[in-house]
């Protein structure tokens, strides 16, 4: 025998003794016997995608569990009405008597960590600490969600007689009970090769949708690259300011000066204008003395 066939023999074996009780669990869990025998088939196949992880675990049945009860809690089943999580049992499916149906009820209108709680400690029969290990919490706070859970319980179904019973007494009268109606509910698994196959193609479809994912970033990526020019282009530039310029008044008189009178006017205009300057600044600066000379005191 090969390892493959050692691997699938095993494999075939854990879902042949665990599967119908897990559909079980899970019904409790949401109240639905389409979504409890769906969160079973997907939590024996992704055990066998991960077959080499949870052949080596301590407990393999209890791996198989977890994953099977965190796909029945998923919040994304919300979003389905087929696959939410009822908050009363159906009429037809569900348990025949009203003590089954009142307790089923009970034990739905709890939060779903609460519910899980619940389930794992009274119902499957573990003990706190591993029901903490499975529920990722601390030991205190799976002692609170269980305590919290059964007063609900015990709020809601009176006719228990759980008040009055002390803890121990309170988790051995609801183990009997959900036991009983977890074993009212039927379960028909799909067969162990049909998980192995359908777990598989599972694994090919999801692993050539990534290559197309991937793919297509790719492409993406590569028409950007082609588009985008890669040489630096500066941004355009503003034309600097400039002082006002105010234009030479004209120094021609009179409506009858021909065009090369006009010119000869202004340009004596503009020698006059000048000379008249450069006389005002000599004078202002001391007879034609130069300026830096100003600038040395004068000796005394």
């Amino acid at each position: 025998m090969t390892q493959r066939e050692q691997a699938a023999a095993a494999f075939d074996d854990l879902h042949t003794r665990h599967a119908a009780a897990l559909i079980q669990q899970a019904y409790l869990l949401t109240g639905r016997p389409r979504l409890a025998r769906r969160a079973v088939e997907s939590g024996f196949r992704l055990a066998w995608q991960r077959w080499p992880e949870v052949a080596v675990d301590p407990d393999p049945a209890g791996w198989v569990r977890a994953a099977v009860y965190e796909y029945a809690l998923t919040p994304w089943h919300r979003l389905c009405p087929w696959l939410r999580p009822a908050r009363k049992p159906k009429k037809t499916g569900g348990p025949a008597e009203p003590a089954g149906r009142a307790l089923l009820e009970a034990v739905l209108s709890l939060p779903a960590p609460y519910r899980r709680t619940l389930l794992l400690h009274d119902g499957v029969g573990l003990g706190l600490y591993e029901t903490a290990a499975e529920i990722e919490s601390s030991t205190p706070a799976a002692a609170g969600r269980l305590t919290h859970a059964r007063e609900r319980v015990a709020e809601r179904l009176p006719e228990l007689g759980l008040d009055a019973q002390p803890p121990v007494r309170q988790g051995e009268i609801l183990h009997a009970r959900l036991g009983e109606l977890a074993a009212a509910q039927r379960a028909e698994p799909s067969p162990a090769q049909r998980v192995r196959t359908g777990s598989e193609h599972g694994a090919r479809r999801t692993t050539g949708a990534a290559f197309g994912v991937t793919g297509l970033f790719a492409l993406v990526a590569l028409v950007m690259a082609i588009a985008t020019p890669d040489h630096y282009t500066r941004p355009p530039q503003r034309p600097l300011a400039t002082a006002p310029h105010s234009p030479v008044s004209p120094a021609g008189h009179g409506a009858g000066a021909t065009g090369a009178g006009r010119h000869g006017g202004t340009h004596a205009g503009a020698r006059k204008g000048a000379h008249k300057r450069t006389k005002r600044h000599g004078d202002a600066a001391g007879h034609g003395t130069p300026r830096e000379a100003r600038l040395t005191p004068e000796a005394r």
